[in-house]
């Protein structure tokens, strides 16, 4: 019974932990830029949790104006963006410059006809059910739908958290074998030696 409450507690400490590195980390979509649009967004719900504050220097309101952008995939997949300020919070990719990114995409809209084709770095999820969209970070032009984008900030990010969790363990795993261990193996004995002289003594009587 405990070996199984022990693979369920790891089991959703690694869903959490992988949730909350695919949620935050950036995340690059190729797209063609299809419109821009203002969204009237009320943030009273607990979804709010998905959504940035407003823009730096704007007032906390809970009913507030919500930037969209909209692009289209190469394989025609329909993807929205959202375009808020994340300022000095979390995550931390100090974001300050919505307002700019809005006339940026703006400025980047094409056509089926003639497609311009942009990297969109991002970070969150897009969910229909729940409203959420993820924050555009920046857009950068490419010269077309086939370039490999390979995400080397991810990747060394991942490698450095990796090492050092492999650290702690390594260290946890020595005090625990040099302090702990002997500890409980020093209670162990002295428990079963106490146990066998009670167990002696009613034999006795």
């Amino acid at each position: 019974m405990l070996t199984k409450l022990k693979w369920i507690f790891c089991l959703l400490l690694f869903v959490m932990v992988f949730g909350l590195l695919h949620y935050n980390l950036p995340q690059r979509d190729i797209v063609r830029i299809t419109g821009t649009e203002v969204l009237r967004k009320d943030f009273s719900g607990w979804t709010r949790i998905f959504y940035a504050t407003p823009d730096t220097g704007d007032a906390l309101s809970f009913n507030r104006d919500l930037r969209l952008l909209n692009s289209v995939q190469p394989n025609g997949k329909v993807s929205v963006y959202r375009n808020e300020d994340t300022g000095f919070g979390w995550p931390p990719y100090f974001k300050l410059d919505s307002s700019n990114l809005q006339a940026e995409t703006e400025d980047a809209i094409s056509d089926r006809d003639k497609p311009e084709w942009y990297v969109v770095r991002h970070y969150g999820w897009r969910n229909t059910f729940l409203s959420i969209y993820p924050n555009a970070v920046s857009i950068k032009p490419i010269s077309g739908p086939n370039v490999q984008l390979i995400p080397w900030l991810n990747i060394i990010f991942l490698t450095v958290l990796a090492a050092f969790l492999w650290a702690i363990y390594v260290r946890v795993r020595g005090f625990w074998s040099r302090r702990i261990s002997p500890m409980i193996e020093n209670v162990d004995a002295a428990t079963e030696k106490s146990t066998g002289r009670i167990i002696g003594w009613f034999r006795n009587k």
